[in-house]
């Protein structure tokens, strides 16, 4: 007979590894869509560090907002998961296609904004030469926001039903088609002439189309997907209206908004110091939007796991899913950090050639080793509190961590003198690291309380 302990570990090592086969196509995914940010940086860098600092700065205001919608739509995989489990999953293409209704708006709203960007760069006081470079970027990107927001609503609905390996194939795919276009349209190729960071705009367009049209005939031709009658108008949503999506996906959003406005922040006060430390500090945020692919990844099949589980009322299933994940999501700080102390010189050295922009980025990427742990906590309780439909308490504690705490904190460490000499972007990193471990103290908190309200229930 087995012990107790034996089949803990059995049913540990069962969840860990689901969470594992679903969060691998998952981090594809993400890596080919982050490859579309890394593939702009790295070629606008060798153009020149204004042009770097152009696409930086402009991807300061495109990030954010890219973020909002994303998380806006990232209501789906919580909705879609407990419908299916529930044994719904008819319903989950009418409620996919009333959420497409829904966001349009936010995202004409969304291209008003990039389209006015240098109204922005002009109250911020960046550097002329590099306003304009982001300025015409973020033009030229913004007629990609519906595509992106088609493709996010189609592979939020997949992923949501457990089939992640769509979007990870159309996503890899993605990437020679942005590298071509990049070539194109940066160095000025086939007749058309050489934009420099600008065509990066251009060519993250096409590919967001490309990923859009992809996604869209995978859905309509594969069978598997002929269950969410998706592309049958005739099929309605009988439960709540799109006000649900906007329920659970806006705090999401704010959320995301929250985090990524900080960065925007950060890059735009920067800005006045000069090329070359926009650049090392773009080259930090790039590289570790790259490894926090990885948790996030991780974090997205915790809410898919954890919404079925709710949808088929197995709380006890949904609890241990996020412990799992948590403890996952940990593992893999703690070697990804280890991995950017040991190499920070050569991951710089990817970048760029110039010595002064290395120097100044493999410090911020010390400092980054230590954001990556409690990021990662932050990210799967997040997650996890998704599946519950959770979203709008930890939308309140992430703007107490970023935006009362980090912010401010590093404003004063970067550019006063309030606690010494100003240290630059050093400032902002370190209080990076203060804002995510207050955010991943509330999150586990609440992420905790709702276990027990879940057992009490479980119990009765």
């Amino acid at each position: 007979m087995a012990s107790p302990n034996r089949n803990h570990f059995k049913l540990y090592k069962t969840e860990a590894l689901s969470l594992i086969a679903l969060a691998t196509p998952i981090l594809a995914a993400q890596l080919s869509q982050q490859a579309l940010a890394f593939v702009d940086t790295v070629m606008a860098g060798r153009v020149s560090p204004t042009d770097l600092a152009g696409v930086a700065v402009g991807g300061s205001i495109w990030g954010p907002i890219f973020l909002f919608l994303y998380g806006v739509l990232l209501a789906i995989t919580p909705i879609v998961a407990q419908l299916h489990g529930a044994g719904k999953t008819a319903e989950t293409g009418p409620q996919t296609r009333r959420g497409l209704i829904t966001v349009m708006p936010l995202v004409f709203i969304a291209i008003l904004v990039l389209r006015n960007a240098d109204y922005i760069f002009t109250k911020m006081s960046v550097d002329p030469q590099i306003a304009i470079i982001a300025s015409e970027y973020l033009k030229a990107i913004s007629w990609g926001l519906p595509a992106i927001a088609i493709f996010f609503l189609l592979r939020n609905l997949s992923e949501g039903l457990g089939l992640a390996r769509p979007s990870m194939l159309i996503g890899l795919a993605s990437i020679p088609v942005n590298i071509a276009c990049n070539y194109v349209f940066i160095y000025g190729k086939l007749g058309l002439p050489a934009m420099g960071g600008v065509g990066c705009g251009w060519a993250s367009t096409i590919s967001l189309w490309f990923m859009c049209s992809c996604m869209l005939i995978t859905i309509w031709r594969i069978r598997r997907y002929s269950k969410t009658n998706f592309f049958n108008l005739s099929k309605h949503y009988q439960g709540e209206k799109g006000a649900q999506l906007l329920r659970l996906g806006l705090p999401i959003g704010l959320a995301l908004l929250v985090e990524a406005s900080i960065f925007a922040m950060i890059a735009l006060f920067l800005s006045p110091l000069g090329a070359i430390t926009v650049a090392s500090h773009q080259i930090t945020l790039n590289y570790s939007s790259m490894v926090f692919m990885i948790p996030l990844s991780l974090s997205s099949a915790i809410t898919i796991r954890v919404g079925y589980a709710i949808g088929r009322q197995r709380y006890d299933r949904a609890n241990l899913t996020s412990k799992v994940g948590l403890c996952l999501n940990i593992a893999v700080a703690i070697i990804t950090a280890a991995f950017t102390l040991i190499f920070a010189n050569h991951i710089a050295g990817i970048y760029t050639n110039d010595s002064q922009v290395i120097t100044i980025a493999v410090t911020l990427l010390y400092l980054n080793a230590f954001y990556q742990i409690p990021d990662a906590i932050q990210v799967g309780a997040a997650a996890a509190l998704r599946g519950h439909k959770d979203t709008r308490v930890p939308l309140i504690m992430v703007v107490i961590a970023y935006w009362i705490i980090g912010m401010p904190l590093g404003y004063s460490l970067a550019l006063t003198d309030f606690w010494g000499d100003p240290i630059g972007a050093k400032g902002f990193w370190i209080s990076l690291i203060i804002g995510l471990s207050v955010a991943a103290a509330l999150l586990g908190i609440r992420l905790r309380k709702k276990k027990k309200k879940k057992d009490l229930v479980a119990t009765v």
